[in-house]
């Protein structure tokens, strides 16, 4: 084994890769086979896919690197295994600078080889390296998640747009390090994001408006129209509705697929949840009480005599209400904006996205979807989890994840 490089002690380092098929006991044999004689380990990665095994191990050469060397192809034969062995760089050498470390979470349904090669290609191309990839979810959203080192994230992050958009898969570059551990707070907006519907339409088909209210939505979604002028007109649309159909649209609002575990997993952790919504209390409250949410901000209906008088009561929750909201959560909290997380798919929800410490467009408009750090086109909510480094298989250890199709 000449020429192998010395490591920070002066000792020479070896990498020791084996592969073949995974059995118990496996990696327990080939550390067995190295004890006794000097060595140091320096560096280990173990990988099983489908039954298969692959183990790297960085170690110095010890007191006897023939014996070593000698030693590890023994217990490759003996466990079947391809054993590649070879001189390793200085471990520290190559070490990225500080903060230069990011996540990068690519999402398909399906996931097809040309939109990796394409992602690892945008990576490799602004000097970046994947020192590490994991599959955090299978079929039908396969997620895996890159390690990389050596990445400016911005940068990084736009070149990754442009790959989505061509490729049609999600993308997201998020921070590496202590940034992703410890509590968040969540903020999700609620209609067309926590569940499938726009309550404003419900309340309007019992009106007999719901496609004149569903015309000025829209307009309103896109960012075609000012958000408070629009919410006044559909309003004024229920004018003189008995204040009893609230009860019949609680009843029939459909959560998005995959909420339900999204919130369970996200309590499990300790994170605090909230609900920041363009939509009605009398709706949202009651929704939020069910899911264990600790938070609402939301407009109010005002009511007169049992009746909707087709004005709102309150303030209304605008687009810079929204960010404020999330800023005044998170301070409640104790929390910094860091560790806040945003969800939400219409240009009323754009500043609370900018301002959350990772702003999530989920199933957005196009105008959204242009302006958000990231973007989800996943029919599934807790897609959402994916992007927090949590994965399918830590979601069903967990006992959550009833409501997410599989």
């Amino acid at each position: 084994m000449s020429g192998a490089t010395g490591s920070p002690t002066g000792a020479t380092t070896l990498l020791a890769t084996l592969t073949g098929a995974d059995r118990p006991g496996l990696t327990a044999a080939v550390f067995t086979a190295l004890a006794g004689r000097g060595v140091e380990v320096l560096d280990v990665a173990q990988l099983v896919v489908r039954g298969h095994v692959t183990l790297a191990l960085l170690t110095t050469a010890g007191d006897d690197e023939a014996g070593a060397s000698a030693a590890l192809h023994a217990a490759a034969a003996e466990l079947g295994l391809e054993l590649d062995l070879s001189p390793a760089p200085d471990p520290d050498g190559a070490r990225p600078a500080l903060g230069s470390r990011v996540h990068v979470t690519l999402l398909g349904s399906p996931l097809r080889p040309e939109a990796v090669a394409a992602v690892a290609g945008a990576v490799a191309g602004s000097g970046a390296n994947i020192d590490r990839i994991r599959r955090l979810a299978p079929r039908p959203v396969t997620a895996v998640e890159l390690d990389v080192s050596g990445a400016d994230p911005e940068g990084l992050r736009r070149v990754l747009v442009s790959v989505s958009a061509e490729h049609g898969v999600d993308v997201a570059v998020s921070p590496a390090g202590l940034a992703r551990h410890g509590r968040r707070l969540v903020v999700l907006d609620v209609d067309s994001t926590l569940i499938q519907d726009e309550v404003i339409e419900l309340l309007a088909a019992h009106a007999g408006r719901e496609r004149e209210v569903a015309a000025v939505t829209e307009r309103a979604m896109r960012g075609e129209l000012d958000f408070t002028e629009s919410l006044h007109e559909r309003v004024a649309a229920l004018a003189g509705l008995d204040a009893a159909v609230l009860d019949d649209v609680r009843a029939a609002v459909r959560l998005t697929p995959g909420a339900q575990t999204l919130c369970d997993v996200l309590h499990r952790l300790g994170f605090t949840l909230a609900l920041v919504s363009g939509g009605f209390t009398e709706v949202v409250q009651p929704l939020a009480d069910s899911l264990g949410i600790a938070h609402v901000r939301a407009n109010g209906l005002e009511v007169v005599d049992g009746r909707l008088t087709g004005r709102v009561s309150g303030p209304v929750v605008d687009r810079p209400a929204k960010a404020r909201a999330l800023r005044e959560f998170a301070a409640a909290e104790g929390l910094p904006m860091s560790r806040t997380v945003a969800v939400g798919d219409g240009a009323n929800d754009l500043d609370m996205l900018a301002a959350a410490g990772l702003g999530i467009a989920f199933n957005a408009k196009p105008v959204v979807r242009e302006q958000a750090q990231t973007s989800l086109t996943s029919p599934y909510l807790d897609s959402v989890l994916y992007l927090l480094g949590i994965s399918r298989e830590e979601v069903e250890e967990a006992g959550a994840g009833a409501d997410a199709p599989r």
